[in-house]
């Protein structure tokens, strides 16, 4: 090998070195990049925690776990309780999500498995639509339109067949309002269903097709080959939408709180007013006077978010347990 040959190789192995470090310090700096953003997603989380709990102390100091246990709500003599928001946002969300969980994964079953093709593509826009309407104006709608509408049909229906039902007589028990905790759920479920629908839908897309065309191909019927070949094969997702349903469906505010009464108590009836936790601090956090009625409003916050983490919490490990169980 001559000398020119030497410095040549030498040049190429300078070359393939420095292009080694270059791709060395770019993959560093995209993990240290990576790694940031993950840690500052948990910084504001605990800033977030830690920030609640500050503004909540004085409220928490007052009246301790008496606070979830009762429904008294008196700015005068500042006796506060969380008991009556706590239930009208966990009754809400969860009528909310028995009228929209079937719903949504019926329309989606339909748009995948049994809708014509020219419908497909206009019913899942309108769908995607609706999702992207703001709270306030199903708010607007559901004062003006929607609670008139079951004040002088469905509620008076309801107190006339239940009224000589044991337990059902007491949850459709009143005068019909109109506005009330059933009328916040209806809302609330026509809000959340293009969330669950959506997700649903996008998920049983994914189910190879040669699954399904076995399964016809065996004499499947329809019902048959959505219960045993595609919601198996999605339920992870299904559950996913379901949970993201769920956690607008607890944190909605300002379509509940022109529907749902503003009533600080607990009534067995559905149609009898009601509140939420957000619908109370969205009412009063610019009224409140004093530390102690700040505090006890900010406490409702901190109750709110435990409350959705906890849910995601559950969610996440009932996904990790379905997952380990798919893969053994």
């Amino acid at each position: 090998m001559t000398g020119a040959d030497t410095t040549v190789a030498a040049g190429g192995a300078s070359s393939r070195n420095t292009a080694l470090m270059r791709f060395r310090r770019t993959d560093m700096t995209f993990a240290l990049i990576t790694r940031l953003a993950a840690w500052l997603v948990l910084i504001i989380l605990s800033a977030i925690f830690a920030s609640l709990v500050i503004g909540a102390w004085p409220a928490i100091r007052a009246f301790g776990f008496g606070f979830f246990a009762s429904e008294s709500w008196n700015p005068v003599t500042e006796k506060f309780g969380g008991l009556a928001a706590i239930y009208g946002t966990l009754v809400t969300s969860l009528i909310a999500m028995l009228i929209a969980v079937p719903l949504g994964l019926g329309i989606a079953i339909f748009l995948t498995e049994s809708c014509p093709k020219p419908l497909r593509r206009p019913i899942g826009t309108a769908i995607e639509l609706l999702a992207g309407i703001p709270s306030i104006i199903f708010g607007i709608w559901g004062l003006f339109v929607l609670a008139p509408l079951l004040q002088s049909t469905l509620q008076p229906a309801l107190i006339k067949t239940f009224a000589s039902v044991p337990v059902l007589s007491s949850l459709f028990a009143g005068p019909p309002y109109g506005i009330g905790i059933l009328t916040a759920s209806l809302i609330l479920a026509i809000m959340v269903l293009p969330f669950i629908t959506a997700v649903s839908r996008d998920v049983f897309n994914t189910v190879p097709p040669v699954l399904k065309e076995a399964a016809y191909g065996l004499g499947c019927t329809t019902w048959e080959v959505v219960r045993n070949v595609v919601i198996p094969h999605t339920r992870v997702g299904i559950i996913g939408g379901v949970m993201l349903g769920l956690g607008r469906a607890l944190g909605e505010t300002m379509a509940v709180t022109f529907v749902i009464g503003n009533a600080h108590r607990i009534s067995p009836s559905l149609i009898a007013p009601g509140t939420t936790i957000s619908a109370t601090i969205a009412n009063e956090f610019t009224e409140a006077v004093g530390d102690l009625y700040t505090s006890s409003l900010i406490f409702l916050g901190l109750i709110l978010f435990l409350i959705t983490m906890v849910v995601l919490a559950g969610a996440r490990t009932m996904l990790w347990r379905l997952e380990a169980k798919k893969r053994g």
